[in-house]
């Protein structure tokens, strides 16, 4: 388990993270979320003892992480990937934080297996790609077969058959009972892998809330309709006190929407005056529109279509 209580890291005048109090609980994949700027990066420097908080604190498995002995069986972290000596081969990489943290020799070949690395262990990783590199933080990660693994943009650089990868490892990490903490600007990949989430703006948080609770309460739920009779489905509609507007959907032309779920509705009611019907069903936006709702006050900076180049 991580605790975040008034989390609270300043620059001179700038503050990053502001009183920043949350949970990140075991047996759950918890993405964190929010814009470039928002403070992430600095959150997850400052559970690891990397950077020092101006107030508040950060524990982990209930005391601060310069107080864990051997640290690596108890937390695993992917922050910098290339962050490797660039002399070392991956294995050797690999056996010189094993050894400082009193892990098992034969640990660094399982882990290199395990990301896929074994055929590549004697070489240096300032020839790998970034996807390769990638794999080797995970892999650092793993090393110490940690109960919290935290990741920052973990998928950086893979092919889609290493994103599957990198999304089944991390569920089954968390179905383990295992504390998984997910940093990620991707996300439909955040959608299909995270059980809970933590957004942040400008340092503050702005949600802590299960995934489905946060589309629920931050995405737009509407009804689609479309009829070839466009005309006299939407007076139908008007006559039974249901406010409809054209699609704004390019996909969808000619329909109509509906604000919430309608369906049952609007289906006894073309039923009733005999409408034929193209399309009726319930839409919710996606996570990506759920998010961008939420932080679109919290943007730091923001590119405007149409502005002039100088």
């Amino acid at each position: 388990m991580i605790e975040l209580s008034g989390l609270t890291k300043r620059y001179g005048l700038k503050t990053a993270v502001r009183e920043l109090t949350c949970v990140i609980r075991p047996g759950l994949v918890t993405g964190f979320l929010g814009p470039n700027g928002a403070g992430k990066s600095t959150t997850m420097r400052m559970i690891l003892g990397l950077d020092r908080p101006t107030a508040g604190r950060a524990l982990v498995e209930g005391r601060p992480y310069a107080r864990l002995i051997d640290p690596l069986t108890v937390v695993g972290a992917l922050l910098e990937a290339r962050s490797v000596h660039p002399g070392r081969t991956a294995y050797h990489h690999l056996l010189c934080l094993a050894q400082s943290n009193g892990i098992p020799r034969r640990r660094v070949g399982e882990v290199l297996d395990l990301v896929g690395l074994g055929a590549v262990g004697t070489r240096r990783p300032k020839g790998f790609s970034l996807g390769m590199g990638q794999r080797l933080g995970i892999a650092s990660a793993l090393l110490g077969d940690p109960r919290i693994l935290i990741f920052d943009e973990p998928v950086n650089g893979l092919d889609p058959e290493g994103i599957h990868w990198v999304r089944n490892l991390i569920r089954r990490l968390a179905s383990e009972g295992r504390t998984v903490f997910v940093s990620s600007h991707l996300m439909s990949e955040m959608a299909l892998t995270a059980d809970h989430l933590i957004v942040i703006g400008q340092g503050q948080l702005l949600a802590d809330t299960s995934m489905a609770g946060f589309i629920e309460e931050n995405a737009r739920s509407y009804t689609r309709v479309r009829s070839p009779d466009r005309e006299g489905l939407l007076d139908a509609l008007t006559h039974a006190g249901l406010d409809a507007v054209p699609s704004r959907d390019p996909g969808a032309e000619g329909a109509w929407e509906l604000e919430g779920d309608r369906t049952a509705a609007v289906g006894e009611l073309a039923a009733d005056r005999r409408l034929v019907l193209h399309e009726l069903g319930h839409h919710r936006a996606s996570l990506e529109e759920a998010f961008m709702r939420l932080t679109s006050q919290s943007v730091e900076y923001q590119a405007h279509v149409g502005a002039e180049e100088g």
